[in-house]
Parts: C-alpha cells; sequence; structure tokens
C-alpha cells in the first residue's frame, strides 16, 4: 500500500521558510555593530588599528591588545577622543596567561564577547637555509599559535552564547610565493597554517553558531610591510591588476562586513584584498 506525503512550502517575499521564520533586514541593519563587542589584536598600529576603528565607526565597543603601553595608551586617547567605547590591554598573544587576562578583562568590562580580529603578528626575513629556530619558531608562536590560543578562549565564551564572528587576518602570503621574494618562511607558513585553522575552527564551531573567517591582504603600508613595499612598489605598480598599494580604509569594509549580519551565511572563507595580485 503506498503512502502519500504532502509537503508544504510557504512562500513569503519571494523566500522560502524552513524551520524559524527570519526577518529580512534592512541593508544598514545588517551593517550595524550596536551593541557588539569586539576584541582586535594589534589593535594599537597598522591595519589592526584601521580594522578596529571601522567596527567602532558601525557601533561595536572595543577591547584593543598589543605589546607596547605606549602604542596602545595613544591609540586609546584618540579613539576615545572620537567618542569610541574603547578600552585596552597590554598581551602578548603568544602566552596563554595573557590571552586570558585580555579575554577576562573583557567580560568583567563589556560581559561578552561578539567578534575577534586575530590581527597580531610579526615577521622575520631570511633565507630558509640561514634563518635559525629561534627565529623560526617566534613568528610561529605570535602568527599561528597566538591566534589559536585566542580563538579557543573567545571561542570559550562565544558557545555560551551560539554566537560569535572570529576573523583571522592572513596574508596573500599563506597563498602566493616568488622566486624574487620577500623571503620569509615563517611567515608563509604561518598564514597558511592561520588560512587551514580557519576552515577548521569554522567546522567545528559552525553548528554552534560561530562563523570563522579570514582576510588575506596583499601589500598595505605599516611598519611591518614598509621595508618590503620600498622593495616591491615599482613592480606592484607594473604587474597588479589594480597599480597601487593598498590604502588607508580599504580593510575596513571587509572587516565590517565579517562582523556583521551582512555575512550571516559565510564561513571558512578567506576573503583577499590585494588589487587582484592573486588573480
Amino acid at each position: 500500500m503506498k503512502k502519500e506525503f504532502n509537503f508544504v512550502i510557504i512562500f513569503q517575499s519571494n523566500k522560502y521558510i524552513l524551520g524559524e521564520t527570519r526577518v529580512a533586514k534592512t541593508i544598514k541593519e545588517l551593517f550595524d555593530l550596536s551593541g557588539k563587542v569586539a576584541i582586535v589584536t594589534g589593535g594599537s598600529r597598522g591595519i589592526g588599528k584601521e580594522m578596529a576603528e571601522g567596527l567602532a565607526e558601525a557601533g561595536a565597543s572595543l577591547m584593543l591588545c598589543a605589546r607596547r603601553e605606549e602604542w596602545l595608551s595613544e591609540t586609546l586617547e584618540e579613539f576615545r577622543g572620537k567618542g569610541f567605547r574603547v578600552e585596552g590591554k597590554v598581551a602578548d598573544v603568544s602566552k596563554a596567561e595573557d590571552v586570558q587576562a585580555v579575554v577576562n578583562e573583557t567580560i568583567n568590562v563589556f560581559g561578552k564577547v561578539d567578534v575577534l580580529v586575530n590581527n597580531a603578528g610579526i615577521s622575520w626575513g631570511a633565507m630558509p637555509e640561514e634563518m635559525s629556530l629561534a627565529q623560526w619558531q617566534k613568528v610561529l608562536d605570535v602568527n599561528l599559535t597566538g591566534c589559536f590560543l585566542f580563538a579557543q578562549i573567545v571561542g570559550r565564551e562565544m558557545l555560551k552564547n551560539n554566537s560569535g564572528s572570529i576573523i583571522n587576518i592572513a596574508s596573500i602570503a599563506g597563498l602566493k610565493s616568488s622566486a624574487n621574494g620577500p623571503f620569509y618562511a615563517g611567515y608563509a607558513a604561518s598564514k597558511a597554517g592561520l588560512i587551514g585553522l580557519t576552515r577548521e575552527l569554522a567546522a567545528s564551531w559552525g553548528r554552534k553558531g560561530i562563523r570563522v573567517n579570514a582576510i588575506a591582504p596583499g601589500f598595505f603600508h605599516s611598519r611591518l610591510a614598509d621595508k618590503v613595499i620600498d622593495i616591491y612598489e615599482r613592480s606592484i605598480q607594473e604587474n597588479n591588476v589594480i597599480p597601487r598599494i593598498g590604502e588607508e580604509g580599504e580593510l575596513k569594509g571587509a572587516a565590517v562586513f565579517l562582523a556583521s549580519d551582512a555575512s550571516s551565511y559565510i564561513t571558512g572563507q578567506t576573503i583577499v584584498v590585494d588589487g587582484g595580485m592573486t588573480v
């Protein structure tokens, strides 16, 4: 005897609804970070500061961490002068106790963590046959282990609320290399590893409400990149699809997008912001 099954699909505003009904948001609502709390590592200078500023402009409260008090204090004063709600803490991201202290302070001050931007990073240039183990290890400890520690400890807090967005700042160095350099095996390995870690964390936590994505910048002016940029800027101008170095403010949009509900159906991805260098 055949059994008959009836399937009902309800259409509303050209969308099918399965399970709970989601109310469509306006574009302003999608990008609004009001009421959200974000930790930004390496947030006192360079692209970390830029992305932190973008999150604050979208409404987020900030906890910045950096290795040096003088840089952190200067940025905190500047941001407070702009009306941002921001706190800061000196920390070494490669030390679990420092990471835990930053997260504890964030919970004490703001009550939660909604967004983590894993931006802190260092580099060391040397030919691989000349690079010491200590140099290699230091770069991996900060760029990869530090990101894991922050994701792990912040992830524990996000899991309590079944919600959160983690943004790992990788690099095109994790996607491509050049026979003309720069030669920085530890940095390239750490950024390639961070892209893999991004996918794994996304797969591990996606069904628990946490999204994990990465941004892979090309060349942007910063204390870390300027020495390399001075050498390769002419080549970038000649060969890049967009023939210039990335400009200030051009990473804000990607950071706010991945932190906000505008990217609510995106996880495990790496957004490349490089002017077409990796096309």
